[in-house]
C-alpha cells in the first residue's frame, strides 16, 4: 500500500480522529523537572550527551531546533497507523496528503497547512531569560517568528520546582543603555540581566500570552505551551541557576555577518512592549467559560491574540458530551479515562520511552464539526482535555483587561 493510500485509509477508518505516538524532546541545558510522567530510567534514552528529556512535543509538523546531533525529525509528530510503535506515519505527511479534508477551510484558506503545535515543557530550574524572534527578524535566517502562550495544568504539577516564578520584560523606567550593558558582559561576568526585569509568581490553572520579542525567563513549572510552528530564539541571560551559557545561545539565530553586532541583537527586542508598565493587564490569562452544563465545562486558557488558541474540557463523572469545534484541532488527556470517539483514551502514570499512548489526539475536520462523543465511565475522576489550534477559530476571544 502507498503512503497515500494508507493515510486515507487511516483516517477513514478512524472516523477523522488521529492517534499520536508520544514525542519527547532531551535538551542540553538546565534540569529535568521530571513530571511528564515518564519511568525514571528513560529521562536519558537519547544519550548522556544530548541531555535529559524535558519537553514532549504535540501535533507537530515541523522538527526542534536541538544541535547538530539531533535526527532530522526530532520533535515531528507521527501519527500511530497500527499496534505497534513502528506502525507510524508523519503527521505532516496526514496534513500534506489530506489538506482542507483534514484541516478544513478556515485553516487552509489562512495558513495553506497546520501552522502551530504545543508542548509540555518541564524544568527543575527557571529558564534563562530569553526572547523569540519578530516575524521579520526570524525571515533574515529563513525561519518564522514565535508568539507563544502558557498555560500551567494542576495536574502535571504537584511539585513547582525550585523556582516558580516567571520574568516578563524590563522594570518601565530600564533604558536600552542598561540592558546594553549586560549584554556587552556575556562573556566576561555573570550579566545578572533578571535584576532589571519583573518576577510573577506563577497560578496554577492560569497562562500568560507572550508576544515575539518579549524577554521572558520562564518559572519551573511545567508548562502547557501552544505555539507557532518555529523553534528561534535569543538568550541573553548568561548564567541561569549557576548554569553558565556561551555566547551562541544569544547569536545562533543572527545572520553569520550580525552574530557579534550587538545593535543588530538589540533590535531583535520589541522595546515597547518591554517596557509596558501595564503587562499584567494586557498579557495575563485567566480561563474564561466558554460553556457548561451537567455533562461538562469547557474553558478558554489561550486567547487575545492572532495566532494560537487553547481550551480545557472537562467531562464529569459518569456523563457523556458531545464536543463540537470549528476547526480542527489536536489534544491531550490530563487526567481520567474514558470513549473519545472510537478510541478508547486513558491519561498515562507512567510512559516508556518508544512506547505507544492513549492520551494524545488529533480530531480533523469533520469529526470537530460533527461531533467527538466523549463517554467518562468514572464514577469520580473527571475527564480533563487540553485543545490547541489557531486563533482562527471564529469564536476566540479577543484580549480581556483585567
Amino acid at each position: 500500500m502507498t503512503t497515500n493510500a494508507l493515510i486515507n485509509e487511516v483516517y477513514q477508518k478512524n472516523n477523522g480522529i488521529l492517534r499520536f505516538i508520544p514525542i519527547f524532546i532531551p535538551r542540553r541545558f538546565s534540569k529535568a523537572g521530571r513530571r511528564l510522567r515518564l519511568h525514571p530510567d528513560d529521562y536519558y534514552a537519547y544519550g548522556t550527551a544530548r541531555g535529559a528529556i524535558k519537553e514532549r512535543w504535540f501535533s507537530s509538523i515541523i522538527p526542534a531546533m536541538n544541535g547538530e546531533d539531533a535526527a532530522p525529525d526530532e520533535g515531528m509528530s507521527y501519527v500511530l497507523t497500527g499496534d505497534r510503535p513502528d506502525e507510524k506515519v508523519l503527521f505532516r505527511d496526514f496534513v500534506e496528503t489530506l489538506g482542507e479534508k483534514l484541516l478544513g477551510s478556515i485553516i487552509m484558506k489562512k495558513y495553506g497547512t497546520w501552522p502551530m503545535y504545543s508542548k509540555f515543557f518541564d524544568y527543575e530550574e527557571p529558564l534563562f531569560f530569553h526572547l523569540h524572534l519578530k516575524f521579520e527578524d526570524a525571515a533574515r535566517v529563513g525561519k518564522l517568528g514565535k508568539p507563544e502562550a502558557y498555560y500551567f495544568p494542576l495536574q502535571y504539577n504537584a511539585h513547582l520546582g525550585n523556582f516558580p516564578h516567571t520574568y516578563f520584560g524590563f522594570i518601565p523606567t530600564v533604558d536600552k543603555a542598561e540592558v546594553r550593558r549586560r549584554l556587552e558582559m556575556y562573556e566576561e561576568a555573570d550579566n545578572r540581566i533578571t535584576e532589571i526585569s519583573k518576577a510573577y509568581r506563577i497560578q496554577l490553572g492560569t497562562g500568560w500570552y507572550t508576544p515575539p520579542g518579549v524577554l521572558h525567563a520562564p518559572g519551573s513549572v511545567l508548562t502547557y505551551e501552544p505555539q507557532w510552528n518555529s523553534d528561534v530564539n535569543s538568550v541573553y541571560e548568561n548564567i541561569t541557576a549557576s548554569e553558565v551559557y556561551p555566547y551562541s545561545f544569544l547569536s545562533e539565530n543572527c545572520p553569520e555577518d550580525k552574530q557579534r553586532d550587538l545593535d543588530y541583537i538589540m533590535e531583535l527586542m520589541d522595546w515597547e512592549l518591554n517596557i509596558m508598565p501595564d503587562y499584567y493587564s494586557k498579557f495575563f490569562r485567566a480561563p474564561i467559560i466558554a460553556s457548561q452544563d451537567d455533562n461538562h465545562v469547557e474553558k478558554w486558557i489561550s486567547y487575545g491574540n492572532d495566532y494560537i488558541a487553547a481550551k480545557e474540557l472537562t467531562v464529569f463523572p459518569g456523563k457523556t458530551y458531545v464536543d463540537k469545534e470549528k476547526v480542527a484541532y489536536g489534544c491531550i488527556f490530563i487526567q481520567g479515562h474514558g470513549d473519545f470517539g472510537s478510541y478508547k483514551a486513558e491519561t498515562p502514570t507512567m510512559l516508556r520511552f518508544g512506547q505507544i499512548s492513549q492520551d494524545e489526539y488529533f480530531v480533523g475536520i469533520q469529526a470537530a464539526e460533527q461531533g467527538v462523543v466523549i463517554t467518562n465511565p468514572s464514577k469520580t475522576e473527571p475527564i480533563v482535555i487540553l485543545k490547541h489550534f489557531p486563533a482562527c477559530h471564529p469564536d476566540t476571544p479577543g484580549v480581556i483587561a483585567e
